[in-house]
């Protein structure tokens, strides 16, 4: 029996695994690819040059591969990426990139994307994200492991937002978030660190000794930035055990351009 619905409408040159199930009144593309055990639901609209890996799960509605929302996108050939395991909720949509970045728009593996998440062009979403209903990612923004968004979150083009992080409902984020860290609020605050987050996740005593002293430097002793950066960057004598994590976040820290959420 066809793991395709007859009221679905497939190109001929799409490349799906045999296992791919499409549900009714679903279109996909000439340049779509999609792997194994992969299930595409009713009504949804995959198209552009889209490769999506394998056991994703795909509601109804979703809209994933179509041009960017960029005024000066002209119809090149740039890609959205999509990768294992996923599960893409209710009327999602993401977008392919554009020239003026990587021309590549790219989610990871294991992420729990709810209803009505929108994913502009030239976005990376990392592993192991949540992000919840309505969560918008403007252009170019960077969003790394582990990270969780509240619902009707909006995050500013071009920002990065750092692995372990957690957004609460409704935050504005328009300054980068530095891995680790507990966020909310518009204006956005930086309210602590993810404690609970970082327990369930395996994190040492003596890697959340180093994460909370860290957030000490940073947002509790009225240092500079370039005074926190020093202190953080001696950390790892006190805290062997952290010295990925304080890693990390310096390099979080190099790295920002548009300033950080303080």
């Amino acid at each position: 029996m066809s793991r395709i619905h007859s009221t679905a409408l497939v190109d001929p040159a799409a490349q799906l695994d045999a296992s791919v199930t499409v549900g009714p009144y679903a279109v996909i593309g000439p340049h779509v690819r999609i792997g194994a055990g992969t299930t595409v639901g009713a009504h949804c609209v995959i198209e552009g040059h889209t490769t999506i890996g394998a056991d994703n799960q795909i509601f109804q509605f979703a809209s994933l591969g179509a041009q960017p929302q960029d005024k000066k996108y002209a119809n090149e050939p740039t890609r959205l990426v999509i990768g294992d395991r996923n599960t893409i909720r209710e009327f999602c949509t993401f977008n392919t990139g554009t020239v003026q970045d990587e021309g590549l728009t790219q989610i990871g593996n294991d992420n729990w994307i709810m209803a009505y998440v929108h994913i502009a062009h030239d976005c990376v979403v990392g592993d192991h994200t949540v992000l919840a209903n309505n969560a918008t990612l403007a252009g170019h923004v960077k969003v790394g492991d582990h990270a969780i968004l509240g619902g009707l979150t909006g995050v500013h083009q071009f920002t990065q937002i750092g692995a372990h992080v957690m957004a609460g409902f409704a935050s504005h984020i328009s300054q980068d978030v530095p891995p680790f860290m507990l966020v909310d609020g518009n204006p956005l605050s930086v309210r602590g660190f993810n404690l609970e987050g970082l327990r369930r996740r395996g994190f040492t005593p003596q890697r959340l000794a180093a994460v909370k002293q860290m957030h000490k430097l940073l947002y509790r002793q009225g240092l500079t930035l370039e005074a926190a950066r020093q202190a953080i960057a001696e950390l790892p004598a006190q805290y062997p055990e952290a010295a990925v994590d304080i890693a990390a976040l310096s390099a979080f820290i190099a790295g920002s351009k548009r300033g950080l959420a303080r």
